[in-house]
């Protein structure tokens, strides 16, 4: 039997953060490149008693620069698959808690290298994204960095309450039709939103264009917004000083920043 948070980081995991390797190999040059004759289904996938088939997963098919994502979905014979002998031992790895015990079995590396290495090169950027402690120091590895966590926390959000988490979900049932959004001034390409009602929701990229939102967390400059992202900036001071700028009523700031916590806790 899964322990919930187990379960709750699994999905954040699957859902959440692994779908960033489509954005990373398509806004990075060199690894765009590398992707450039690429033909093959790459899968990641955890043995799971508890699911049908015994296992859980997600997959990409790639064709060159065009990727499609299957969340949810196993696929029988991938080209490539990383595969973990459990969700737990999932979870350790992408914490960082890399070893004998939390290492997948890798299929389909001799017959498929080359885009095995893009596929791991990739994954490996994700992690220094997502896993940095200090601001960088070049524009395109900010601008990068920032729509990961943005999509990561607008996405992250929304699976939580998919799966009933308690405050999210209470939170969403209660909501009318409201969107949330996340953007930095003079980049409205990096920006992200969540849209909630009665107890659904929906993660969505890019600006969300058919209302205002009601409520926006929005950022003066890549370097605020990484300040807040990354932990070393704190919230009040930030407001108190415009770096950040909550398009809407405090409190909501605050509740969506509680459930940003809540989403970076489990994917650490």
């Amino acid at each position: 039997m899964h322990k919930q948070e187990e379960l709750y980081s699994n999905k954040i995991f699957f859902n959440a953060a692994l779908p960033l390797i489509k954005v990373i190999a398509n806004d990075v040059p060199s690894l765009k490149k590398q992707f450039a004759h690429v033909h093959a289904v790459i899968q990641v996938s955890a043995l799971d008693p508890d699911a049908e088939g015994g296992k859980v997963g997600m997959h990409f098919v790639v064709n060159g620069e065009e990727w499609l994502v299957h969340l949810n979905v196993v696929d029988p014979k991938p080209h490539i698959e990383l595969e973990f002998k459990s969700i737990e031992a999932m979870n350790a790895f992408f914490k960082g808690k890399i070893g004998p015990a939390t290492l997948p079995k890798m299929r389909g590396v001799v017959k498929n290298f080359s885009a095995f290495k893009a596929f791991l090169m990739t994954l490996l950027k994700m992690s220094s994204l997502l896993g940095a402690t200090t601001v960088p120091d070049d524009e395109a590895t900010k601008e990068l960095m920032v729509k990961c966590f943005f999509y990561l926390l607008s996405s992250g959000i929304s699976q939580l309450n998919k799966m009933g988490h308690a405050d999210i979900h209470d939170w969403a049932s209660k909501s009318p039709d409201r969107v949330y959004a996340w953007a930095v001034n003079g980049y409205p390409q990096i920006s992200a939103y969540l849209r909630v009602k009665a107890g659904k929701s929906r993660a969505g990229r890019g600006e969300y264009k058919r209302a205002m939102p009601f409520f926006t967390l929005r950022f003066d400059s890549l370097d605020s917004a990484l300040g807040i992202l990354l932990g070393t900036d704190d919230m009040l001071e930030a407001v108190k000083k415009g770096r950040l700028i909550m398009d809407g009523a405090p409190e909501f700031g605050g509740q969506i920043g509680g459930y940003m916590l809540e989403v970076g806790a489990l994917a650490k």
